[in-house]
């Protein structure tokens, strides 16, 4: 049998990517059966897929908890998907988890996302940059260049979505979302998180 339509090699390449049977089928035909090539079409596909979903209304989901070891640390999280079917998953499921646990692991991650930021906040930021000893001598245009990073850089490590994933660091968890959208076929969000240390 052609190794293109070799059951094995699309099994394999299922496992690797989450698509469907008859999709991986088709990438691999078009790669001459290279599961490299194939597993990056699928991906670049899923990806192209999870823009065109990301509009949709998601008004189900899930709302997971995690306690971490030793009872002094906790994560609620809300993630929304479109339908109470794939809310039961047990891919959404573990998604689910992941991102609490993730929340749990990163204390400074006080927003899902940048536009969830108050304007009053990043105003701030910006003031403090601008205040600084280096800056003091530089044009204007340049100071406003090096704020606008500065800010961006500090206020990445207060988003949840552009979090290095724990389990794999060169995955973020925006793209771990985009993954399972792929997978689903459903629009998948976070909604809200609380994490509450003891003492805090």
């Amino acid at each position: 049998m052609d190794r293109e339509i070799n059951s094995k090699v699309v099994k394999e390449l299922r496992e690797k990517t989450g698509a469907g049977m008859m999709a991986c089928k088709k990438a691999l035909q078009e790669s001459n059966g290279d599961l490299i090539k194939a597993a990056e079409a699928l991906r670049q596909k899923g990806l192209a897929l999870t823009d065109k979903k990301s509009s949709r209304t998601t008004s189900e989901g899930l709302i997971e908890s995690y306690i971490h070891t030793g009872q002094q640390l906790g994560v609620l999280v809300e993630v929304q998907c479109e339908t109470d079917f794939v809310a039961r998953s047990a891919a959404f499921g573990s998604l689910t988890k992941d991102i609490a646990m993730q929340i749990a692991a990163s204390p400074l991650v006080k927003y899902v996302s940048m536009d969830k930021i108050p304007e009053s906040l990043i105003e701030k930021e910006k003031e403090i940059e601008l205040g600084k000893e280096d800056l003091v001598n530089k044009p204007l245009e340049i100071k406003e260049k090096i704020v606008a990073g500065r800010v961006e850089k500090l206020l990445k490590t207060q988003i949840l979505l552009e979090q290095p994933f724990i389990r794999d660091p060169n995955v973020t968890i925006d793209e771990l979302i985009k993954k399972s959208i792929a997978l689903l076929g459903e629009n998948i969000r976070v909604g809200r998180f609380v994490r509450v240390e003891l003492g805090e």
